[in-house]
């Protein structure tokens, strides 16, 4: 874990400069997340509005909202592909992103052109220094 200030930063995974984060399963698919960073800044999460299981989605596009009390922010698709899952427990406890933003996914997506978009996301320490950035 690289530490930035407040921020914590899991090494391992790929990030957007909209502080969302893709792990690359074994299969080929990939879990997409917040980071550290976005649920801080977002504050105490109220709720979470999962997309629909069978979605495309393109690089870039809506894939969710989530809502705290301070905002309604959007979570933008890290990568191309369809959502072939969602993580189900964010109905019930959306405030585990707060506790734990790496442990817990939002969505798993079957990814259609991975390897290409992969190269457009920062890693671990490309993020932090990033982060240090703002």
């Amino acid at each position: 874990m690289i530490e930035v200030g407040d921020y914590k930063v899991k090494e391992g995974l790929y990030y957007t400069k909209d502080h969302e984060w893709v792990q690359v399963l074994d299969d080929g698919t990939v879990l997409v997340g917040i980071s550290d960073y976005a649920q801080k800044e977002l504050g105490d999460l109220a709720y979470v509005e999962l997309p629909e299981v069978g979605t495309e989605v393109n690089k870039g596009d809506v894939l969710c909202e989530l809502e705290s009390v301070k905002a309604v922010s959007e979570v933008y698709a890290p990568v191309s592909g369809e959502v072939i899952e969602v993580n189900e427990e964010l109905e019930d406890s959306p405030e585990v992103l707060n506790e734990e933003p790496y442990e817990h996914w939002i969505a798993k997506l079957k990814p259609s052109n991975l390897e290409e978009e992969l190269k457009e996301l920062m890693d671990a320490e490309a993020y932090a220094k990033y982060l240090e950035s703002l």
